[in-house]
């Protein structure tokens, strides 16, 4: 049976965890599957996560645990550092499209179909906001035999146009807390600003996996700084 949030509802780290590991699967695919290493550093990204943590190795590493056991992640195979990499969409039994928007929606919190629309620009392409609303509808309207609905539209909020949705991963949501956290237009970034850090964000992930690689090859340690880093 596929994964049920309300039998079973993933920890708020386990659901950064998960994400970031289908985030890097589509951003930075010649670092991954990720080692515990970098998927820390991309759990704790300053930028396009909301809300911001500060996950250490062993939360990471209990994290993956309970993902394991719910068919959600695995080791890969080979390599003599430990990688993981994600099975979510057929631990969860979801299409790719609905798979993106999940993992946006654990990323970065609460948002509407437009913001989904334009955030998933580097893992999906969707057509247009019509097709976002069409598959956030079919996860709103999932069946119990199928683990039931794994996202819900939020009320509308004060000085809001549209109305933002939260996935449910993590089991119900307090609408009236995330109302209160809704962002105002003028605080809003830039999407295009937001598209820029991503990307040199994923240029350094894969910079950083590249040294460590080189590094284990010639039997070397890198430098505390680049250790530290990656």
């Amino acid at each position: 049976m596929p994964f049920d949030p309300t039998t079973r509802p993933l920890s708020l780290i386990a659901a950064r965890v998960l994400a970031t590991l289908m985030e890097k699967a589509r951003t930075v695919p010649d670092s991954y599957p990720l080692t515990l290493n970098t998927l820390v550093l991309g759990c704790n990204q300053k930028t396009t996560r909301d809300p911001v943590m500060n996950v250490s190795d062993a939360q990471a590493q209990e994290a993956l645990d309970e993902l394991k056991y719910l068919s959600l992640v695995h080791e890969a195979s080979g390599g003599r550092t430990t990688r993981w990499e994600h099975n979510f969409q057929r631990g969860v039994g979801v299409p790719e499209q609905s798979a993106v928007l999940l993992g946006l929606l654990m990323l970065r919190g609460p948002q509407t179909a437009g913001e989904l629309r334009i955030n998933a620009e580097r893992w999906y392409r969707f057509a247009d906001i019509s097709s976002v609303e069409a598959f956030l509808d079919e996860l709103q309207e999932r069946s119990p035999e199928k683990g039931g609905p794994l996202v819900v539209q939020l009320p509308r909020a004060p000085g809001a146009r549209e109305q933002r949705w939260a996935h449910l991963l993590c089991g119900p949501v307090d609408a009236s807390a995330l109302l209160g956290n809704a962002p105002s237009s003028a605080s809003a970034g830039s999407p295009a600003l937001q598209a820029r850090v991503e990307s040199l964000e994923a240029q350094v992930a894969a910079l950083q996996a590249t040294v460590q690689r080189l590094c284990a090859e010639l039997g070397v340690e890198p430098a505390p700084g680049e250790a530290a880093q990656g």
